[in-house]
């Protein structure tokens, strides 16, 4: 039996899409403190120093920041594992400045618990995974190199049991694991470089290329090619099946997403950045053909799936 026939009559309210990831660190929440500044400041106040302290204090901080070895610079050509976790927990931290993590620490760690299962299932268990929800209305998720994978509270509000969520999640992971996002940065940074868009400064001040980038929003929205989309679909149904789910969360909600008016605001982004919902099933239908039917055993797990308080 083609898998379309177990998808089509999947008439549950579902919905929406990809992704998936944690509760990142405090540092992400906030702009750090300097507090090697503040300390000064008292220094100088318990020493009763002049205004003129200042000025020699200056003078050797320069000497000592002109001293220091120059940091090496990022390497867009072959990014190592560090390299991509880094880049990836920048992009994730500028998507958490324009939508904040949902105050819920019950569902930030119902969410990393079922992403990393699902993630442990993949070709690269051992990246430092984290997945979260954000406080956006929109129908989406983003994923960002290295294993940072965010879900909108608007897309979760729409699953129905943890099979749907291990699917989108899985989704995520795929993109991650084929490092489909990071190909798009490298692409797009070499095309840079190799036009001398970048600057002097920026080659020796490499701050993860915070300005390359952009904000992680874009980057993480990019469209990617319609291969690389039915590519994730295919693994995180496979991840999601290894994981013990039952295979069919994420055609479920594709199909639920195939039925949103594409006229609604809360799916803009997505269609715009995703081949069709339709296309997907029928691509991800083509690929498993009748594999499907001899799995058996999978669970749904709705009850266990984790309640918005809001």
């Amino acid at each position: 039996m083609k898998a379309t026939q177990h998808m089509m009559p999947k008439q549950k309210t579902l919905t929406a899409l990809l992704l998936g990831a944690i509760l990142l660190s405090p540092s992400m929440h906030s702009a750090a403190l300097d507090l090697k500044g503040l300390v000064n400041e008292a220094v100088k106040k318990e020493l009763g120093q002049t205004e003129t302290a200042p000025a020699v204090e200056d003078t050797a901080k320069t000497s000592a920041e002109n001293s220091k070895p120059a940091e090496p610079e990022f390497n867009w050509k072959n990014p190592s594992t560090e390299e991509e976790i880094a880049l990836g927990r920048q992009i994730a931290g500028n998507l958490l400045g324009a939508a904040p993590l949902v105050k819920d620490a019950g569902l930030q760690k119902y969410v990393n618990s079922v992403g990393r299962w699902v993630a442990s299932q993949s070709e690269r268990p051992d990246l430092p995974w984290r997945f979260a929800v954000i406080d956006s209305e929109d129908i989406n998720a983003f994923a960002a190199p290295g294993g940072y994978i965010m879900i909108t509270k608007g897309l979760y509000r729409k699953l129905a049991n943890e099979a749907q969520l291990a699917g989108v999640l899985g989704h995520e992971i795929g993109h991650v694991v084929m490092k489909h996002q990071l190909k798009v940065l490298q692409k797009q940074q070499l095309l840079n470089i190799g036009a001398n868009f970048l600057s002097d400064k920026y080659a020796k001040d490499n701050k993860l290329a915070s300005k390359a980038i952009g904000t992680g929003a874009e980057i993480s929205a990019r469209s990617l090619d319609k291969s690389a989309e039915y590519e994730a679909d295919r693994l995180g149904l496979s991840y999601a099946t290894r994981s013990g789910y039952e295979p069919y969360g994420l055609p479920e909600v594709l199909q639920t997403l195939g039925e949103t008016n594409k006229n609604d605001g809360s799916v803009a982004l997505l269609f715009k950045t995703h081949p069709h919902p339709d296309e997907r099933l029928v691509a991800l239908s083509d690929a498993i053909g009748n594999r499907l039917d001899k799995m058996q055993g999978g669970k749904t797990l709705e009850n266990r799936l984790y309640k918005l308080k809001n």
